[in-house]
């Protein structure tokens, strides 16, 4: 005997009804009161993460920049370009 999986109602018990909608004000005081939450970086954090980012998408500029130097000078010499 097959489980249905695949429905909509599959695992719910049949009595089950949908869970009533969030007013958008209630909605809004829970995401302030999760935001206070956050551990927000201090400036130096913040500087030390984006110099990283940035030190890391320039290294990966340069290696795709050269692998597709390097492919585009070796079709060239196979396929005889100009």
């Amino acid at each position: 005997m097959a489980i249905d999986t695949h429905s909509e109602t599959a695992g719910k018990p049949s009595g089950e009804k949908k869970p009533k909608r969030t007013s958008p004000a209630l909605f809004y005081r829970q995401v302030v009161n999760e935001l206070r939450k956050v551990i927000w970086p201090t400036r130096k954090d913040l500087i030390t993460y984006t110099t990283v980012v940035l030190v890391f998408v320039l290294i990966m500029v340069a290696i795709v920049s050269g692998l597709d130097a390097l492919f585009t000078e070796g079709v060239l010499r196979i396929f005889g370009g100009s």
